[in-house]
């Protein structure tokens, strides 16, 4: 019998300070291009140096307890360019410029050619954690709305014939990903969010064509952004009851930080709901108490087994302390709904 209202994480876990420049990853806008410089380690060690923080990562998630993990996003410089820069296509080494979430210019690949996966990307990454845990586990990958928003695009028509292009390689990647051993694959979305008006145009489009014929359990991740960079954020989705459209079956949202009317989850009614209940704008740590009062919240509107519980967002920009208490305390107050409800 599957756990009732599991617990997981949305992908990222803090990177520890001898493998990458915090300070530095945390003055600058997430990087959509290469960004070599935030690691501490010289090439030569930084493929075995990047497993033992996958370890470190991996045993923080099983002593918390959390029920389904993930590697903690530990060889990536940002939750999309290690996948959106191994793709033909992309020139990485003469960048463009997007405008960023926040309205700021960013580097960001050119599109000048087709854009095909060559390869597997995260394949190696997934088979890693696969035989390093006993766990239930899972991996993201950036979604294709998301990836063409990060882009400058001087190759293809227009916005949605690369976004669907890049969509045919997500769906390769998304495939192998499953054949080595994820129980789940996320797609992260979050500019579905920022973007709400494109995203009406070919969003869900492209997700679905992202999916198409995957048959192992899938999730999309949407949010505000993470908490650490983007500090103007709106207590409510611009683009959300449209998912429910959508070709996967998980949804996860942020709702503790934004403190989201949660009345939206009606809009959801044939999607599994992986819910945000852990503020990442705050370092405080959330009591197992506080936790519990979001779990019960949510079940006002969604059945308990329809809701797995989640942190808002991605943890690398949190102390790593912070974080694993912030851990403790969300699968200690999923633990007391549950012995509630049973």
């Amino acid at each position: 019998m599957a756990q009732l209202i599991p617990t997981t994480v949305v992908g990222s876990y803090p990177q520890p300070d001898w493998l990458v420049d915090r300070e530095q990853l945390r003055s600058r806008l997430p990087p959509r291009v290469r960004a070599r410089e935030i690691w501490r380690i010289p090439d030569p060690y930084l493929e075995q140096a990047q497993d033992d923080a996958t370890l470190l990562a991996i045993h923080d998630m099983e002593r918390a307890g959390v029920d389904i993990i993930s590697d903690g996003e530990m060889r990536r410089e940002s939750y999309s360019n290690r996948f959106a820069t191994a793709l033909d296509g992309f020139n990485i080494e003469h960048p463009g410029t997007a405008l960023d979430r926040t309205g700021h210019p960013n580097p960001v690949p050119r599109v000048v050619g087709p854009v095909r996966r060559t390869r597997p990307v995260e394949v190696c990454d997934l088979e890693f954690l696969r035989r390093n845990t006993d766990r239930r586990i899972k991996i993201t990958v950036p979604g294709p709305f998301t990836v063409t928003q990060q882009a400058q695009n001087e190759y293809y028509p227009d916005d949605r014939s690369l976004a669907l292009a890049v969509a045919a390689a997500i769906n390769d990647e998304i495939k192998d990903l499953f054949a080595a051993g994820a129980d789940v694959v996320q797609i992260d979305e979050p500019y579905l969010q920022a973007r709400p008006d494109q995203a009406r145009a070919y969003g869900v489009e492209a997700i679905n064509q992202a999916l198409d014929g995957v048959a192992g359990t899938t999730a999309l991740h949407m949010c505000f952004g993470y908490a650490a960079i983007v500090h103007d954020r709106p207590g409510q989705y611009a683009f959300l009851p449209e998912l429910n459209a959508c070709a996967a079956r998980q949804i996860s949202i942020e709702a503790a930080q934004p403190n989201l009317d949660l009345a939206v989850l009606r809009a959801l009614p044939d999607k599994t709901v992986i819910l945000g209940v852990l503020n990442l704008g705050d370092d405080q740590v959330e009591t197992p108490q506080v936790v519990a009062d979001r779990i019960r919240a949510a079940l006002r509107w969604i059945a308990p087994e329809r809701l797995i519980i989640a942190p808002d967002c991605g943890m690398k920009y949190l102390p790593r302390q912070v974080a694993f208490a912030k851990l403790q305390a969300m699968v200690e107050g999923a633990r007391i709904v549950r012995e509630e409800l049973a």
